[in-house]
C-alpha cells in the first residue's frame, strides 16, 4: 500500500493495491457498487470496531479508487476540509484542503465519526449530497462541480452519540444508510483466524467471551466489546502471551477504569479462557 499522510490534520490518502481482508455479513458490498455507480452519499452506522472503516478501505480497494479519510474530532472545521490561504515567503497562496481536492480528483471521501466535527462541516457538504454535486469555496468565491468518480461516504457510531452529539434529520436524509453490528458468532470467529493466524478453537472462545460481556448490559459501559479488541487479543496470543492475560489487557482494560468491574470481568473472561 502506498500513503501519503498528513499528521496535521490526520488525513490519509490511500490506493490501496491489495484489497485488505473483509467478510461480508449481509448485501452491503452489493448496495454500495449500486451506491458508488449512482454516486449517492453513504451513511455508516455501527458501533465502534465493528468493522465500518475497513468496509470502505475493501470497497475502494475493490473498486480501483483513490481513498481519502478524514478523522473528524470536536476541531474539525470546513476550513480544515476545503483550505485556507498560506504565506509562503512574500506571497499569500491558497492550498486546497482534502474535501476539494477529493472533489477535484474524483476520490473517495470518507468522514469518520461525522458527527465530531464542528457544524459548518455539515453545512459545507450540503450541496455534495443532494443532485447539485458542487463544492462552494466562499474565500474564494468559486464553486466547484464535483469530478464524475467523487463519492462522499460518512460514519457515525449511534449508541455512543445518542443523547450527546447526533445527526439532524435533514442531515441523515441526505445519505443512503447501512448499518453494520457485530458478525454472527460462526462468522467473527472465521475474521479472528484471518486476521490473527489463530487456532479456531481459542478464536471462538474469544467470540464466546465478546458475546457474554455484550449481554452484560446492567454493567453500563459506554462501549462494550468489539470486533478489533478480540483481533488483537489474537494477535497477542499468537505471539505467545498468555490467553488470559491477553484477553485482560486487549479485551477488559479497554472497556472500563471501573476496578470492581475489570475485576468481575476479569474472573469471568478467566472462566471462559
Amino acid at each position: 500500500m502506498s500513503a501519503i499522510v498528513n499528521n496535521t490534520k490526520r488525513n490519509v490518502v490511500s490506493t490501496l493495491k491489495e484489497a485488505p481482508f473483509y467478510k461480508p455479513i449481509a448485501k452491503e458490498v452489493d448496495v454500495f457498487e449500486h451506491a458508488y455507480a449512482e454516486k449517492l452519499p453513504v451513511l455508516l452506522k455501527g458501533p465502534t470496531g465493528s468493522g465500518k472503516t475497513r468496509f470502505i478501505e475493501y470497497m475502494a480497494s475493490h473498486l480501483g479508487k483513490p481513498l481519502l479519510t478524514i478523522s473528524c474530532h470536536e476541531e474539525t472545521s470546513s476550513t480544515d476540509l476545503i483550505g485556507r490561504f498560506i504565506i509562503k515567503g512574500a506571497e499569500t497562496l491558497w492550498m486546497d484542503g482534502p474535501l476539494t481536492k477529493a472533489v477535484k480528483n474524483g476520490a473517495i471521501l470518507y468522514l469518520d465519526e461525522i458527527a465530531e466535527a464542528r457544524p459548518d462541516v455539515i453545512v459545507a457538504i450540503h450541496s455534495l449530497t443532494d443532485h447539485r454535486k458542487e463544492l462552494y469555496i466562499d474565500k474564494l468565491g468559486e464553486t466547484i462541480k464535483a469530478h464524475s468518480d467523487f463519492m462522499l461516504v460518512a460514519s457515525f457510531n449511534p449508541g455512543y452519540q445518542k443523547g450527546f452529539k447526533e445527526l439532524k434529520p435533514s442531515t441523515r436524509q441526505r445519505f443512503i444508510a447501512l448499518s453494520f453490528n457485530y458478525p454472527k458468532p460462526a462468522d467473527e470467529a472465521e475474521i479472528i483466524v484471518k486476521e490473527t493466524g489463530l487456532d479456531i478453537s481459542v478464536s471462538k472462545k474469544l467470540v464466546s467471551i465478546a458475546n457474554k460481556v455484550r449481554n452484560l448490559t446492567e454493567l453500563g459501559l459506554t462501549e462494550t466489546v468489539s470486533t478489533r479488541l478480540l483481533v488483537d487479543a489474537g494477535k497477542l496470543i499468537r505471539s505467545g502471551l498468555p490467553k488470559r492475560l491477553a484477553v485482560k489487557v486487549a479485551v477488559v482494560e479497554p472497556l472500563t477504569d471501573d476496578l470492581e468491574i475489570t475485576e468481575a470481568l476479569v474472573d469471568l473472561c478467566n472462566l471462559m479462557i
